[in-house]
């Protein structure tokens, strides 16, 4: 019997090919009523025999067939949301939907996050993109910040300039004081004379004063190492550089003067203001025109309706290269708040924000805001801008000058020398990163004193 069956199982086989050659040779039509003929021919066991085969020949799992560089070309087409419910398929999809870099890149990117290239991990960027996600929704709904204040001041706060965690007052009570953003302690408290401005590093303080004079102070003894004399009105800005060995001061005397920082010694009073001078910027240009080269140290400074341009460094006595204005008429003042990063200067005014490119001092764009009177400026990116009125902080997406969040502002005093505000960390309005939405984001100072701080919340 056994044999007789082998027998059979040969005699079968050859008949499977045989029909198996002539279906082949069929057309499409004739395969197709083929099929018809032995389904009608089929029972029960059959049936179900076919229904099971059939459902996994026609859901192929192209992800897991198709080579990693055409899935990633496929993927490329789908939005992020997609994406992640496309993650939830399978472990096999999910690992190679998180491996396709280039799609959470362009998705990090879109969101205003910065891309750092060097990252070879292809598993790292999906996490960026929740995790980008996540702060953008924050933003959105107005939670990505928080409050605190720094007590201790006993007379209006005038003065602020932040760097690197550390926020720096100066006030009319005499004093200038230093604080940890970060722990709310201040580190140093030194008697000055009253400040208008103010600017630090590790050793030194460097304040500008209502007095007319400009005075450098040693945090550590709290000695008074230099006196800078010779303005006739008081100083409101100052910035310097210790390369350089200058200090630059701009005054209520409508004059500009330039000082030996170490000797104490006026090198050179710039004039050409008609107005209270609030702003004096000390940077290098990173562009190349007529004018200037990259690495050549440029001054600039503001009054209520001009930006002059001066170069310093070669020469002592510089002549003005430039004077940059928004209207002809004076009908429109300028805000003391001056922006310039070496290859652009952005000022605001009650048109909106103006920027100019400092290679040919063109103005590059207009941004107005007309829904909201008068918006001032606080920091400019290559992504973000952040801007302020009277009862909120705003976020502006520079991509589409639209305003992407909003956090609100308690009653502050409000100056027309506008130097009691100030923004904190910048780094994160070129684009977020993930590590860089952290610290300060604002400071003012407060009628009791105080000084009011908005941080980044930790994310969720």
């Amino acid at each position: 019997k056994f044999f007789h069956n082998l027998m059979e199982r040969k005699d079968f086989e050859t008949w499977l090919d045989n029909i198996s050659v002539t279906f082949l040779s069929l057309t499409d039509l004739q395969k197709n009523e083929t099929l018809d003929h032995l389904i009608s021919l089929s029972g029960a066991v059959q049936l179900r025999h076919l229904s099971n085969n059939l459902e996994t020949l026609l859901k192929r799992d192209f992800l897991k067939l198709l080579p990693l560089e055409l899935s990633f070309y496929l993927l490329k087409w789908l939005d992020p949301q997609t994406l992640l419910t496309c993650c939830l398929v399978s472990k096999q999809w999910n690992k190679v939907i998180s491996a396709c870099t280039e799609v959470w890149q362009t998705a990090c990117k879109n969101l205003g996050w910065q891309i750092d290239d060097s990252v070879q991990d292809a598993l790292h960027w999906k996490k960026v993109y929740l995790k980008a996600i996540l702060r953008m929704k924050q933003l959105e709904d107005h939670e990505a910040f928080e409050t605190s204040s720094l007590i201790g001041h006993s007379a209006r706060v005038y003065a602020l300039y932040y760097k690197d965690g550390l926020l720096c007052t100066g006030s009319d009570d005499l004093s200038a004081k230093l604080w940890d953003v970060s722990t709310g302690q201040c580190v140093y408290g030194i008697q000055t004379h009253t400040c208008a401005a103010v600017k630090f590093d590790e050793q030194k303080l460097v304040t500008g004063s209502f007095d007319n004079t400009v005075a450098c102070w040693e945090w550590s003894s709290g000695a008074r190492t230099q006196h800078f004399r010779g303005h006739t009105g008081a100083v409101f800005s100052v910035d310097y550089n210790d390369e350089l060995d200058i200090l630059v001061s701009g005054s209520a005397d409508f004059t500009v003067k330039v000082w030996a920082l170490s000797a104490g010694t006026c090198l050179n009073t710039l004039t050409g203001h008609t107005e209270w001078v609030t702003k004096v910027v000390l940077q290098k240009c990173k562009v190349k025109s007529l004018l200037h080269s990259p690495g050549d140290y440029i001054l600039l400074s503001a009054d209520k309706y001009e930006i002059k341009i001066w170069p310093i460094g070669r020469e002592i006595n510089c002549k003005c290269l430039k004077t940059l204005s928004v209207s002809e008429d004076r009908s429109i003042c300028l805000q003391p708040r001056l922006h310039f990063d070496g290859k652009y200067i952005v000022c605001s005014s009650a048109l909106g924000l103006y920027q100019w490119d400092f290679a040919s001092y063109d103005i590059l764009r207009v941004i107005k805001t007309p829904e909201i009177a008068n918006l001032a400026l606080l920091g400019f990116g290559d992504i973000f801008a952040l801007l302020f009125d009277n009862r909120y902080l705003y976020i502006m997406d520079l991509r589409t000058e639209s305003l992407i969040s909003r956090w609100p502002l308690p009653e502050y005093r409000k100056s027309k020398r506008g130097s009691s505000f100030l923004a904190g960390e910048a780094s994160w309005l070129n684009g977020l990163d993930g590590h860089n939405d952290t610290g300060l984001v604002f400071a003012t100072s407060m009628p009791d004193h105080s000084i009011h701080l908005v941080l980044w919340k930790e994310h969720g």
